[in-house]
C-alpha cells in the first residue's frame, strides 16, 4: 500500500512495483487523482484514502505486507511569523494522518507476525534552516515516530525504515516554495529579509534531481531483507545540505 499515490514519488514506485509483479494499493487523496490514476494504470488497485479523515479505516481491511507513507504537504516561512493554522494542518497531514493509517495497517501485520513500514521523511528530518522550519518540525517529528516504532515492533517481526529524499524534481518542493507568498503578503516582498527568503527558495529549487532515484530506492526498501533506520538519497546528500543551510 502506498498512500500519496496521485502524483510523484509515490505514483512512480506504484507502477514501479506493480511492473515487478507486486501487487500495489496506491491511494491518493481525492476521488478526481484516483479516478485519473485507474485509467491511466489498470494495473493498480486505486482507492482514494485522504489519511486525515476517516478514510484510513479502510486499511484496517486490507492484508498488507509493505505499507509506504508517502502522503504529505509542504509549507515554508519563517518561524516568526507562519500562521499557527498552516503549521496545525501540516501536523494533521504529516503527523497525524500518517501514524493514523499506519496503526491501521499495523494491526494486520501484528496479528500476523510480519510487516514492513516505510515512512517516506526527507533530509529536513534530520536539519532545518530558514524557510523550511514549519516543513522540518513535521519530518523531524516523523523520525521520531520511526525510530520509536522501531524499536518497538522488531521484536513482532515487522520492520520500519525511513527514507529521506533530497530536493528532487517532482514538482512538490515548488509548490512548497511558493506557500510562504501566499500569506506572506505583499508588503514582505519588500521587506529587508525578502530577497534572502527568495534566494534560499530559489538555491533549493535550481539544485533538485532526477527522481528516478527515490523510486529506484522505494523498490530496493521494499524488496531487502533488511534495512538501516535512515536512508539518503542521495547518498552524500546530508552533509551537503547541511553545509547549506548554515550559511
Amino acid at each position: 500500500m502506498i498512500t500519496g499515490a496521485g502524483s510523484g514519488f509515490g505514483k512512480d514506485a506504484s507502477l514501479a512495483l506493480a511492473a515487478r509483479g507486486h501487487r500495489v494499493i496506491a491511494t491518493t487523496e481525492t476521488d478526481e487523482q484516483a479516478d485519473l490514476l485507474r485509467a491511466e494504470a489498470p494495473q493498480l488497485t486505486v482507492e482514494r484514502v485522504d489519511i486525515t479523515t476517516d478514510d484510513v479505516n479502510k486499511a484496517s481491511t486490507w492484508d498488507i505486507d509493505v505499507l509506504i507513507n508517502n502522503a504529505g504537504a509542504g509549507q515554508t516561512g519563517p518561524m516568526a511569523d507562519v500562521p499557527l493554522d498552516r503549521v496545525r494542518r501540516l501536523f494533521e497531514v504529516n503527523v497525524f494522518g500518517t501514524l493514523a493509517v499506519t496503526q491501521r495497517v499495523l494491526r494486520g501485520m501484528v496479528a500476523k507476525g510480519s510487516g514492513r513500514v516505510m515512512i517516506v521523511s526527507s533530509i529536513a528530518g534530520v536539519v532545518a534552516g530558514q524557510t523550511i522550519g514549519p516543513y522540518a518540525m513535521t519530518k523531524h517529528a516523523l523520525e521520531a515516530m520511526g525510530k520509536a516504532m522501531r524499536a518497538e515492533l522488531a521484536p513482532q517481526g515487522i520492520d520500519v525504515t525511513m527514507l529521506n529524499p533530497g530536493p528532487y524534481q517532482t514538482g512538490f518542493n515548488d509548490r512548497m516554495a511558493g506557500t510562504m507568498w501566499e500569506w506572506f503578503g505583499a508588503d514582505a516582498l519588500n521587506a529587508p529579509s525578502a530577497p534572502l527568503f527568495k534566494s534560499i527558495g530559489e538555491m533549493v529549487l535550481g539544485a533538485q534531481l532526477d527522481p528516478s532515484e527515490v523510486t529506484q530506492k522505494m523498490v530496493e526498501l521494499t524488496e531487502a531483507e533488511t534495512t538501516t533506520f535512515n536512508n539518503f538519497v542521495p547518498p552524500d546528500i546530508s552533509p551537503q545540505l547541511a553545509s547549506l543551510l548554515e550559511r
